[in-house]
């Protein structure tokens, strides 16, 4: 705690520790650190009573106690060592100009598969140990032009290719609610972090459920955009269908205050331009809490589970469904052969077959990497074993049939048709289910989450909602689904039920 100390010692700062919470203390005035948010850490930087250097070095305090020690969280995966720097010239330029906007200073963690000029961008994978492009992932550019922070980059499912977040440049990450239970993935290093007050808020993307899985594992609101909302440029790519990147923030307004910063046209990413004229000028400033008597919203029944452990964790989502009928809200039970239907015939294909496409172009396009071939990459022994397993028959002749491709793409409008019709035809705001019908399990042990299909498969907007916790005691969510570009709406149906049902806690493992 001594560089800590020395730097709220020159800030005009103190640390007192008091029970389970951190405060800091200028003259009389208190702010609690732990899930402080953008806003109330705003507050104390422009009244002068905390500064960009203090906050930087409070979270690399932290991160030193609970990533590598105590814990051992192992959510961290390179840190930044111009962090300090650049809390110091942002503190300046606050002094002299204001801030830029409401992440003036914010210090951010950013997954490991978005490039970072200065920092590796290695994939989770040690195969790209020393793997450093000299630019900035648009998303990254765009958080550090609104002030952001980049404090450090997450772990990561290898290559992005899997729901738990193990990889072979830095093993497994602890889910800090059980640390040995996994926190998602495969933007796990990202969820376990922001839960346990490494940052502020943190960058992951979603190909099927990676940020919206972690987030309902660590307690945290997570976003899957239109697809289109937000560019993919500079992501390492596992499907570009599929593939977009967005934040986990432990609040709605956090989370639509990121949004703010990274979403919209970008001329590097012909997706994006799906977006133009659909994005409000702001997420944040539009924020309100709804009526519930005005909702009316779709239980999808049939994708909750049934075995006993899934039926106690849909129980409980139903649980506060039911609070929301109890304010007016109009809840009901639907089920459409048709959605399923469209889902059922390889569900996978599109993201595999682009994994074999992108990876390749991406081998392609940064030589340095010394790999000729996604053959040469997969056979190498280092990669993780499960990993390997599953991404070797993607070289098969299975996954060479454009044709099949191509039917595969078109059963996306299939699923998307399906959910909209459903939609429309019981006049529904939003369809519900369960981000994961289980908790997260054991550290080695392995978790299917289909429900993340609905979403990436159809590319309509979805968003995961902390919901409590489940019988094993560790974080459920529930997930909302609705039209394409209605981000606001479930922001805010989001923010209503977060006032109804607070949900957010403290992991006890990281005080």
């Amino acid at each position: 705690m001594g560089a800590l100390f020395r730097a709220l010692c020159l800030t005009g700062l103190w640390l007192v520790s008091a029970s389970s919470s951190v405060y800091l203390f200028a003259d009389t005035h208190e702010i609690q650190m732990l899930d402080a948010s953008i806003e109330e850490l705003q507050d104390q930087l422009q009244a002068g009573t905390l500064s960009s250097v203090a906050l930087v070095q409070w979270y690399q305090d932290r991160i030193d106690r609970y990533d590598q020690q105590g814990p051992a969280i192992n959510a961290i995966q390179h840190s930044n060592s111009d962090a300090i720097s650049l809390a110091k010239a942002l503190d300046e330029e606050r002094q002299k100009s204001g801030p830029r906007t409401l992440l003036h200073g914010i210090p951010v963690l950013v997954k490991d598969n978005y490039e970072t000029r200065g920092m590796p961008t290695t994939a989770g994978s040690i195969l790209f140990k020393g793997h450093s492009p000299d630019r900035d992932a648009t998303q990254v550019d765009r958080l550090k032009k609104a002030g952001a922070i980049i404090l450090a980059k997450t772990t990561m499912h290898e290559f992005a290719y899997g729901w738990t977040t193990e990889g072979s440049a830095f093993g497994a990450t602890k889910n800090p609610y059980g640390l040995t239970r996994h926190p998602g993935g495969s933007s796990g290093g990202t969820g376990a972090g922001i839960t346990a007050n490494f940052a502020v808020v943190g960058m992951g993307s979603d190909t099927c459920g990676s940020i919206r899985v972690p987030s309902a594992h660590n307690n945290l609101v997570g976003l899957r955009g239109t697809q289109g909302l937000s560019s993919r440029f500079g992501i390492v790519p596992l499907s570009s269908t599929q593939d977009i990147g967005g934040p986990l923030a432990r609040s709605v307004r956090d989370l639509a205050i990121t949004l703010d910063a990274t979403v919209g046209f970008d001329q590097h990413d012909p997706q994006t331009t799906a977006s133009i004229g659909k994005i409000p000028a702001s997420y944040y400033e539009a924020l309100t809490t709804l009526d519930p008597s005005t909702l009316r919203l779709g239980v999808l029944v049939d994708r909750f589970g049934t075995d006993p452990e899934e039926i106690e964790l849909g129980n409980r989502i139903k649980a506060l469904l039911g609070k929301l009928q109890a304010e007016g809200a109009n809840v009901i039970e639907v089920a459409d052969p048709q959605v399923y239907a469209s889902l059922v015939e390889t569900p996978f294909f599109v993201s595999e077959f682009d994994f074999r496409k992108d990876m390749t172009a991406y081998l392609a396009a940064n030589p340095s990497l010394g790999f000729s071939s996604l053959k040469a990459l997969l056979d190498d022994p280092r990669i993780v074993t499960n990993v390997a397993s599953l991404l070797r028959p993607l070289l098969g002749p299975a996954h060479e049939s454009e044709l099949t491709y191509l039917r595969q793409r078109a059963r996306r409008t299939d699923t998307r048709g399906a959910l909209l019709t459903l939609m429309h035809e019981y006049r529904l705001d939003a369809l519900v289910y369960p981000t994961a019908t289980r908790e997260a399990v054991e550290i080695g042990g392995q978790h299917t989450h289909f429900n993340c299909q609905l979403a990436a498969n159809s590319g309509l907007p979805a968003i995961s909602v902390p919901a409590g916790f489940g019988p094993n005691q560790m974080p459920i969510a529930v997930e909302f689904l609705a039209e394409s570009w209605s981000e606001q709406k479930l922001l805010n149906l989001a923010l209503t039920v977060e006032k109804l049902v607070p949900a957010r806690t403290l992991p006890n493992s990281t005080p």
